[in-house]
């Protein structure tokens, strides 16, 4: 029994140390982004999750407020958003590398210039993180927030998956000229995410 033990030993002192102890790569270095929410984003304190949910107890920060990129560290992005430090996830748009995941996020153009020329209700519509007929590919990302790009590849698909939470999915479908069609969901989900 003490030899199999030593040889053990003997084994694992001559192998190569695993992944598990392997030294961590450095993470991603990109630019120190100054500018303003893209979009309308939920957080749960101090971290935001690509995914968005809307759960008890989140707070929204409203598309345009300032924001910069602080520093990247690889799914995370560092961010300071309206004074208050926030860590933006990458939880489920991983085929997008971390500095351009961040900088989708915080856009150098303020939002609220071209928010202030839409309708009055598509503004209102914006502004309560909801959609209606007739909003733009544009207007629909100010509200919502970036479709995860796990399971929307390409942004000129004609259909947007978006999720609530963990259940309640809802998808946005676009016209040929890309303007919103329509919101399909379960009637709760859609009474949350859409204007009459």
């Amino acid at each position: 029994m003490f030899q199999r033990f030593a040889l053990a030993a003997v084994l694992a002192a001559t192998l190569p140390l695993s992944a598990a102890h392997a030294q961590r790569p450095a993470p991603p270095q990109g630019p120190m982004t100054d500018g303003y929410l893209c979009c309308n984003m939920r957080s749960y304190g101090k971290q935001i999750s690509d995914i968005n949910y809307d759960e008890q107890g989140m707070s929204i920060l409203a598309v345009g407020t300032r924001a910069r990129i602080t520093g990247y560290d690889f799914r995370w992005v560092d961010l300071d958003v309206g004074g208050r430090p926030q860590r933006l996830k990458n939880d489920y748009s991983r085929n997008m590398s971390t500095v351009s995941f961040g900088q989708r996020y915080v856009v150098t153009e303020d939002p609220k210039a071209k928010l202030a020329g839409f309708p009055e209700k598509t503004r209102a519509a914006i502004q309560a993180m909801k959609v209606i007929p007739g909003m733009t590919r544009e207007q629909v990302l100010m509200a919502l927030g970036y479709p995860i790009a796990s399971e929307n590849p390409t942004l000129d698909a004609p259909v947007w998956r978006y999720w609530l939470d963990s259940w309640a999915e809802y998808q946005v479908v676009f016209e040929a000229g890309g303007t919103v069609k329509t919101v399909m969901a379960d009637p709760p989900t859609l009474n949350r995410v859409s204007l009459p």
